[in-house]
């Protein structure tokens, strides 16, 4: 992660065309992150594997993000940062294809991986792009254009994943994203400007002396954990829907679909709620959360509770990540590249993490395990999100 504050918008013009190719390569790289969150079983049972190890997929992608995030820069070197982005866009569409084609599980383990570099990759250098494509004055709108397309694609992609696989099967699923990303690598080719680096760019050694902040320490710890306990359950959301509930193929879709809509509803109206107290609203959405996933483990084979909880969670959930957007901009208002590119990889390790021991729980201990230990991981989150409020006044 680099200071570019010298190098926003270069060019004269406006490339909106640009813009916009990224946020259709957002859009399918957060689809394809995500989308096996709704294929879990349907990927299990056809690569003879359990729920939990089919889940170590996203595990694998999110570690892969984390170090990416964290080395592609010093890695690319003086690379032109169009031809680094098309690379990251080539690689999404090679994962889909490997994905898609796997006949077995240490085949779709590769394909995870790649998705994994290609997000990590891509999201590092997003912001910094954002900058270098338009002008100053409309660089926050660049970068809520790129915002808008991880909210759809976080809106659609389980919904979109199941109905899908029911259509064409998993593997179908996987082959419909070959086509989007294809197009988004021809308009890139097209839309984006050639982007130099600067060779006196300082050393991304800054970017780990925000730790050194004891407010920045226990805020990324706040939103490791919360980020750790949602992925904990969401991860394995068919799975119980399925085992548990006992929901036919459509009602699953019509489930995944509410907590999508129910999402992007939450992600337009959250700002308010920031306005009007932003640590209290940090500090309840993880607080909600938690009492949402102990409801479930009671009523869990009720499908008139389940349905409208799991909606719930959609509107809190999908919310939470402008909070702490926004409380990198409050907290690092000179240095929120870096801080940002922190945020990056802490969220995808968190997501590793939290599949990886949902994952666990669930094939070993049952899914009320699962389920307990989000809501206890959460909880943890809110605690450092009170004591990070604290730090910050």
């Amino acid at each position: 992660m680099t200071t570019l504050t010298r190098e926003i918008s270069p060019h004269p013009q406006a490339h909106w065309g640009g813009v916009l190719a990224m946020t259709l390569c957002v859009f399918v790289l957060i689809a394809s992150e995500f989308m096996p969150v709704s294929l879990l079983t349907p990927v299990a049972t056809d690569l003879g594997v359990s729920e939990g190890l089919a889940g170590q997929g996203i595990a694998l992608s999110g570690a892969l993000a984390v170090i990416t995030s964290l080395s592609i820069t010093r890695l690319a070197g003086n690379l032109n940062r169009k031809f680094l982005l098309l690379g990251m866009t080539a690689l999404m569409g090679v994962s889909a294809i490997i994905i898609a084609m796997a006949p077995g599980y240490l085949l779709y383990l590769c394909g995870r991986a790649l998705i994994g570099v290609a997000i990590g990759g891509f999201w590092s250098m997003s912001a910094a792009t954002a900058m270098r494509l338009v002008p100053s004055h409309q660089v926050p709108r660049a970068l809520a254009i790129f915002n808008g397309g991880n909210a759809l694609a976080t809106v659609v992609a389980a919904p979109l994943g199941s109905y899908l696989g029911a259509v064409v099967g998993w593997r179908g699923a996987f082959w419909c994203l070959v086509p989007v990303a294809v197009i988004a690598f021809i308009w890139q080719c097209f839309s984006l400007p050639s982007m130099n680096t600067d060779k006196k760019r300082p050393s991304g050694g800054s970017v780990f002396q925000l730790f050194s902040r004891p407010v920045v320490l226990m805020g990324l710890a706040a939103c490791g954990l919360f980020f750790m306990g949602q992925f904990t359950l969401f991860t394995y959301v068919r799975p119980f829907l399925e085992r548990v509930t006992r929901v036919d193929i459509n009602a699953l879709s019509l489930i995944l679909l509410a907590i999508g809509v129910m999402g992007l509803a939450g992600t337009l109206a959250v700002g308010i709620a920031l306005k009007a107290g932003f640590y209290p609203t940090l500090i309840a959405i993880p607080l909600l959360m938690a009492v949402i996933a102990v409801a479930l483990t009671i009523s869990g084979h009720r499908i008139g509770v389940v349905a409208p909880l799991l909606g719930l969670w959609g509107l809190i959930a999908t919310a939470a990540p402008t909070g702490w957007w926004t409380w990198v901009a409050r907290t690092l208002p000179d240095n929120a590249e870096a801080g940002g590119g922190l945020m990056v990889a802490v969220v995808q390790l968190s997501i590793a993490l939290g599949s990886t021991m949902g994952g666990v729980a669930f094939d070993h201990f049952g899914w009320q395990s699962t389920f307990i230990l989000s809501a206890g991981l959460l909880t943890s989150a809110a605690v450092l999100t009170v004591i990070t409020s604290r730090k910050n006044t």
